[in-house]
């Protein structure tokens, strides 16, 4: 999710406090290829990395893999090989069974013990916020990353102490159902290498329909 100006190119990040976003994004599933190229990028470089990506075939078939693109080194090569990221998108199912346990937040203040702490200025824009207390602090929280009024992507966090219980699992449930109620289209991303943010998916019986493979600046 980013902001775009007029040409298409990438402006910044849809996050509450925004961040210029990557060089270069490129989304592929099984039926389609769609991309974007940062404002940031010269003019030059940005006409090649569009003739790259617009033939890049999609995804082979399901299940989702992590399938670099085909012209992956001409793209580094293009942007002086800066940082790759990659990773799996997933939909939630139609039926999320509700969680027990789980509270919403509306403060930055309650996370400032155990988790990464934000203002309390981007708090409106990473609600709905569901949680798991131990001792009167948030342990675990899933929130929105960044959302439009279409949909909104997962951010989650569980503190160190309390991984390996189950925890995530609930909040992100929870968070899927209050999206919903909202209004929007519940998303989940995460790396390929992130083995315990897989697992979450895999519990929660969520269904990877693209792969994602961005460009950042060193």
């Amino acid at each position: 999710m980013y902001r775009f100006n007029q040409a298409g190119r990438i402006v910044s990040t849809l996050e509450p406090l925004p961040r210029p976003g990557p060089l270069l994004t490129i989304v592929r599933s099984p039926t389609e290829v769609v991309w974007a190229v940062n404002q940031r990028v010269q003019s030059e470089v940005a006409a090649l990395l569009d003739h790259l990506a617009a033939t890049e075939p999609p995804l082979r078939a399901e299940p989702i893999g992590p399938e670099p693109p085909r012209y992956r080194e001409q793209l580094r090569e293009a942007l002086g090989s800066p940082a790759e990221v990659a990773g799996p998108l997933f939909e939630f199912p139609e039926l999320i069974t509700a969680p027990s346990g789980v509270t919403f937040i509306d403060s930055a203040s309650q996370l400032s013990r155990h988790l990464s702490v934000w203002t309390e200025s981007e708090m409106p824009g990473r609600l709905p916020a569901a949680a798991i207390w131990r001792d009167g602090w948030a342990v675990s929280l899933c929130a929105c990353a960044r959302r439009t009024i279409e949909a909104a992507e997962a951010s989650l966090e569980t503190a160190p102490d309390w991984r390996g219980q189950g925890l995530a699992e609930r909040v992100t449930a929870a968070w899927a159902i209050a999206v919903r109620e909202s209004g929007r289209l519940p998303l989940y991303s995460t790396s390929w290498d992130n083995k315990a943010s897989r697992a979450v998916a895999r519990k929660l019986g969520l269904r990877p329909y693209a792969a994602n493979w961005r460009l950042y600046e060193e």
